[in-house]
C-alpha cells in the first residue's frame, strides 16, 4: 500500500465493459485514486461500480469516444485537474465487428482502427507530457493476444491490437530514458461484455482449446496490470505480457 500512496491512475474502459473495472478497483485496493472513461456512452453504473464499497477512490468519469482526439485530451485535462497528475495510464478502450475479411467496409475498418490504434496513441501523448515533466510515470497498453496469432472474422481487430504492441515498444524506446515506462498486456479470451457476443458454439470450441479449460476472469489480467504499474515491474520495458491461458505460448 505504502508505494502506491496518492498515485493517480487514469483508466478507460472499452465497449466490451468490464475489463478495466477490475483494474481499476485492484489498483484503487493498493491505494491508486483512478478516473474512468467508457469509450463510448454505454453504461457508466454507480460511482463505486457497484462493487466493493469499501473501495472509494477520487475519480471523474464522462463517456468519451476515445477515437475524438479532442474530446479525449480534453477528459485527460480534467482528469489530472480534478485529481492530480496522472501516473499511471491503463489504455483499454476496445470494440470489434466479427465478419469475414472481404465483407468489412472501409467505414467498419476505420472505425476499429480509430478506437484501438488511434485513440490509444492520443490519449498516451494527452497524459505524457506532464509524466516527462516529472520524469515520473506509467503507461500500460491493452492488446490482445489475437494480435499474437490472429484471429477468423477479426481481421481488422487483430491488426489494430498487432499496432498497439509495436506502438508500444517504440514508445518504450523514447519515454523510458525520460522516465515514463511503457508496457503492454495482451490477454486471452476473458469472461467481459465482449466475448459474451460470441456465438454459443465458437465460445465452447474457444474453451475446448485452451489448455486451462476455461475464460479467463478479469481479476487474472488485473494481476498483471499491477505488477506492470508497481514497482516491482520497474524492470519491464517495451515488454508484452500475455496471460491467456495456453492460447499462445512463446
Amino acid at each position: 500500500m505504502k508505494a502506491w500512496a496518492r498515485k493517480i491512475a487514469f483508466v478507460h474502459r472499452g465497449v466490451g465493459g468490464d475489463l478495466a473495472t477490475p483494474k481499476g478497483l485492484a489498483l484503487a485496493g493498493e491505494g491508486a485514486g483512478h478516473s474512468l472513461l467508457p469509450s463510448r456512452g454505454r453504461r457508466q453504473g454507480r460511482p463505486d461500480g457497484g462493487r466493493d464499497q469499501s473501495v472509494r477512490p477520487a475519480r471523474a468519469a464522462r463517456s468519451v469516444d476515445v477515437a475524438d482526439v479532442a474530446a479525449g485530451r480534453a477528459f485527460a485535462e480534467q482528469a489530472a485537474g480534478e485529481l492530480g497528475p496522472i501516473d499511471i495510464l491503463f489504455n483499454n478502450a476496445g470494440m470489434n465487428i466479427r465478419k469475414p475479411f472481404e465483407a468489412y467496409s472501409e467505414a467498419e475498418f476505420d472505425r476499429i482502427l480509430a478506437v484501438h490504434l488511434k485513440g490509444m496513441f492520443f490519449m498516451a501523448q494527452a497524459v505524457y507530457p506532464a509524466m516527462v515533466a516529472r520524469r515520473q510515470g506509467c503507461i500500460i497498453n491493452v492488446a490482445s493476444q489475437r494480435g499474437l496469432k490472429g484471429a477468423v472474422n477479426s481481421a481488422p481487430y487483430s491488426a489494430a491490437k498487432a499496432a498497439i504492441m509495436g506502438f508500444t515498444r517504440a514508445l518504450a524506446w523514447e519515454a523510458t530514458p525520460k522516465g515514463v515506462r511503457v508496457n503492454a498486456i495482451a490477454p486471452g479470451p476473458v469472461v467481459t461484455d465482449l466475448t459474451a457476443t460470441m456465438a454459443p458454439q465458437d465460445r465452447q470450441a474457444f474453451i475446448d482449446a485452451l489448455p486451462v479449460g476455461r475464460f479467463g476472469r478479469p481479476e487474472e489480467i488485473a494481476a498483471t496490470a499491477l505488477l506492470l504499474a508497481g514497482p516491482e515491474g520497474g524492470f519491464y520495458v517495451g515488454a508484452t505480457l500475455s496471460p491467456n491461458g495456453g492460447d499462445v505460448m512463446y
